[in-house]
């Protein structure tokens, strides 16, 4: 059984050294060994790792899946090891979340947002989301890059923002419009003015001069949703904030495909605006939007009749 916990270590070494966080992972996979230690079991079993994964009882089918999933990945490097370990199938526990289907906002949408942020009660905490919403909307950029920016990863002069917490530690350069760098500016005046001495050196702050969380950004989101009066377009289908995400490339794409531009030329610089590990990650944008398919299918037309 000790064998397991240096191969754990091992694993998780090998897979964050790919860029991947793995904290939940690694804190069930840690659960999985304690549990075989007390069945005794010295290597892993598909039987073991079901019984493991449909724990506790009554749970979200959805959630076993997603352990059983974790154990999977394991077992598939520890059969590398030692060829007794066995591998769960993935028809065992299938289940899962849906994917989501991109809540994908109007520009008039996302302008009742922004002013919609005045029923915030604090003038700072309005100004606040009222900024980050706009960012969001015009680079695409993930709720949890906006809000981990600091002040200094913005350079208003050379209109360029630097995301150095992106997703698997990646960072990358977003150049911005104008208008964008002159409302952030706007934005820091009114920090400054409203909260002269932030204890953090973040570029959005609450109204104590922290840094954002997650959670109470989604919170006040919902409360601003409520307020414009955006409401679900199916049960899959409802106003998220990292929608914003999804509705900059669909919006930056249907432009590329209007103006007669590439659009695969498009699609690879925008995978990497999106700070996508590869095109392949950004692929899934083409089928998001019944307007960008039916661009797309016409560009395949005039290229089949242009070849005939």
């Amino acid at each position: 059984m000790n064998a397991l916990r240096p191969a754990l270590a091992d694993y998780l070494t090998m897979r964050r050294a790919l860029g991947y966080q793995l904290a939940r992972t690694e804190k069930l996979l840690e659960q999985f060994i304690d549990f075989l230690h007390e069945r005794g079991a010295t290597t892993v079993t598909r039987q073991d790792a079901l019984d493991w994964a449909q724990l506790p009882a009554g749970a979200d089918p959805s959630w076993w899946a997603h352990r059983l999933s974790v154990v999977r990945t394991f077992a598939t490097y520890l059969h590398t090891l030692d060829p007794d370990t066995q591998v769960p199938p993935r028809d065992l526990l299938p289940a899962g979340h849906p994917r989501a289907c991109p809540y994908l906002y109007t520009e008039q949408e996302v302008t009742a947002l922004m002013a919609g942020s005045g029923i915030l009660r604090w003038p700072l905490r309005a100004a606040t989301y009222r900024t980050l919403i706009g960012l969001l909307a015009v680079t695409g950029m993930r709720v949890g890059e906006a809000i981990a920016l600091d002040r200094a990863d913005i350079d208003l002069g050379r209109g360029l923002l630097v995301v150095r917490r992106g997703k698997f530690g990646k960072s990358r350069e977003l150049p911005l419009h104008p208008s964008t760098t002159n409302a952030l500016g706007d934005y820091l005046c009114v920090r400054d003015r409203l909260c002269p001495q932030a204890s953090t050196p973040a570029l959005f702050i609450s109204t104590a001069g922290t840094r954002l969380i997650y959670c109470n950004v989604h919170w006040t989101w919902q409360q601003l949703t409520n307020h414009a009066g955006l409401v679900p377009r199916s049960a899959a289908c409802r106003p998220r904030i990292h929608d914003l995400r999804h509705s900059f490339a669909v919006q930056s794409l249907l432009d590329a495909y209007a103006t007669g531009e590439d659009g695969q030329r498009r699609l690879t610089l925008l995978s990497t605006y999106l700070g996508h590990v590869n095109p392949a990650g950004t692929y899934w944008y083409l089928s998001a939007s019944p307007e960008l398919l039916a661009l797309a299918s016409q560009r395949v037309e005039q290229h089949l009749a242009g070849r005939s």
